[in-house]
């Protein structure tokens, strides 16, 4: 119904157009012809008129009425001669007197009636003046035959005795109807014709369009139900292959997001199965054998302790992977970045002091900037943190600061396990874990560079990491100075 709908007000249009277009120039032509023809012949009837007068009045006496009636009948006998000789034959001509009474007309319909006003307005004035008789819409013609409107000149010319007259030019436009008569039909059937190309070619390609919309939308159902395997074709090099790509892209990464995600789950069941297996053991062996031996209750409220602190690192990482998706106010304040350095790196000392790591911090004096403090901080507190942990005993950890154009670098360096060049691109992924920090004991979830990497871009700055299996990494911090 669309494509038929635009087919006929497209086509039928421009034809419609085109059908005014011809038939306004045709009427054109038929207004300026009468207007032509009065205006190149008046004066030469208006010649002869004098020369016939002066043959005429050399054998009637004009004085009297008599000879005037004898003159002016010999004048309109030779009428013929002069209209044939000089005018073309599609108009109609009339002479008329001065009382607007008709002297000689060349055929029944010469006379137009109801222009008397013009009639006058010519003698009177001695200009040539135009009238035009209405007798049809433009648009009768679309449906039944062509009528145009018939134009008449008023031509003022002198008759025999120096009496003033009107020569009256009808032009009735049947030359001009019957083009438009005879171009119709065509017209007409090439329009009918254009339409039904139109409608076919709309329906081939709303059909196409249509097949790819509904398999985006046989895409979106199986996206729904849970099936991210499905793709759609990308052939074409247009608009409807772009956009099939880009939702083949946005597939994939639902694809790889809902890997992670089922990861993760799995990898948070069996971190959380640990502790509470453990914590429920030792429970046990408190109902059993805690209330008597000393040395078996204090192992096992450390060891409850120990697990329970395990599933609040847990909690809490993912209380900060929440916020960090909400929208946040950062709280700009300036700071000193190596005071703020220190004291996250005197934490991380604090809180790994059992592994006797060589921890170093930047060099005395002042780095000041522009930022939140306490997010700058969770950023170097999150890195740090890593580096502790997949640092073995006596390595060492270093975290160095300076300026480089309106930018404060943090770079942190270990020494540690590195990181796979495959899983580089992954790191900074919610809840991705190398093989190297999953098999390894430090008990990690994968939450904390990805919420130093979204910390970092609230605050419109990026981390970049350099790592080598077995030597250790380098993390690059780059914030706005302010």
């Amino acid at each position: 119904m669309v494509s038929v709908l635009f087919s006929v007000l497209t086509v039928g249009g421009i034809s419609l157009t085109s059908y005014v277009i011809v038939t306004e120039s045709m009427a054109e032509v038929a207004r300026e012809r009468p207007v032509r023809v009065a205006s190149i012949n008046s004066r030469v009837l208006d010649l002869q008129a004098r020369e016939i007068e002066t043959d005429i009045t050399a054998e009637h006496d004009i004085d009297s009425p008599e000879g005037l009636q004898a003159a002016m009948a010999q004048y309109l006998s030779q009428a013929d001669t002069i209209f044939g000789q000089r005018l073309p034959a599609e108009p109609q001509i009339t002479i008329l007197d001065s009382r607007l009474e008709p002297l000689w007309a060349s055929s029944d319909i010469a006379l137009i009636p109801g222009v008397d006003g013009q009639r006058r307005a010519a003698i009177d004035t001695g200009v040539q003046t135009t009238s035009e008789v209405e007798r049809s819409s433009m648009f009768a013609g679309l449906i039944g035959p062509t009528v145009f409107d018939i134009h008449v000149a008023h031509a003022p010319i002198v008759l025999p005795g120096g009496e003033p007259g009107l020569l009256d030019i009808s032009y009735y436009p049947f030359r001009e109807e019957a083009v438009i008569d005879a171009v119709r039909p065509p017209m007409a059937v090439l329009a009918v014709s254009a339409m039904l190309i139109m409608v076919v070619m709309m329906q081939t390609s709303m059909g196409w369009v249509l097949k790819l919309v509904n398999d985006l939308r046989n895409t979106a159902d199986s996206i729904d139900a849970g099936r991210l395997d499905v793709r759609l074709p990308e052939s074409g090099e247009h608009e409807i292959g772009d956009l099939a790509r880009s939702i083949n892209g946005l597939i994939e990464r639902l694809h790889k997001r809902a890997e992670v995600q089922a990861r993760f789950v799995a990898d948070a069941s069996h971190e959380l199965a640990t502790p509470v297996a453990g914590i429920r053991g030792y429970t046990n062996i408190l109902r059993a054998w805690g209330g008597e031996d000393p040395e078996v209750r204090s192992e096992a409220i450390a060891a409850i302790d120990r697990e329970s602190r395990r599933m609040a690192r847990l909690c809490g990482n993912l209380l900060s992977l929440v916020r960090s998706d909400q929208a946040v106010h950062v709280k700009a304040t300036q700071f000193d970045a190596n005071a703020l350095a220190r004291e996250a790196l005197a934490a991380a000392a604090t809180r790994h002091h059992e592994k006797g790591l060589d921890i170093t911090g930047p060099e005395d004096g002042q780095l000041f900037m522009t930022s939140d403090p306490d997010r700058v901080e969770d950023i170097l507190s999150v890195l740090l943190d890593n580096a502790c942990k997949y640092t073995p005993e006596g390595g060492r950890v270093t975290l160095s600061t300076h300026r480089l154009q309106d930018s404060i670098i943090f770079e942190i360096t270990d020494t540690g396990v590195g990181i796979p060049p495959e899983d580089l691109p992954n790191i900074f992924e919610r809840f991705y874990r190398s093989d190297l920090s999953r098999s390894d004991t430090t008990g990690g979830f994968g939450l904390g560079l990805a919420i130093a990497k979204t910390t970092s871009d609230v605050l419109h700055g990026s981390i970049d990491v350099r790592s080598t299996v077995g030597e250790g990494s380098v993390f690059t911090v780059r914030l706005p100075r302010g």
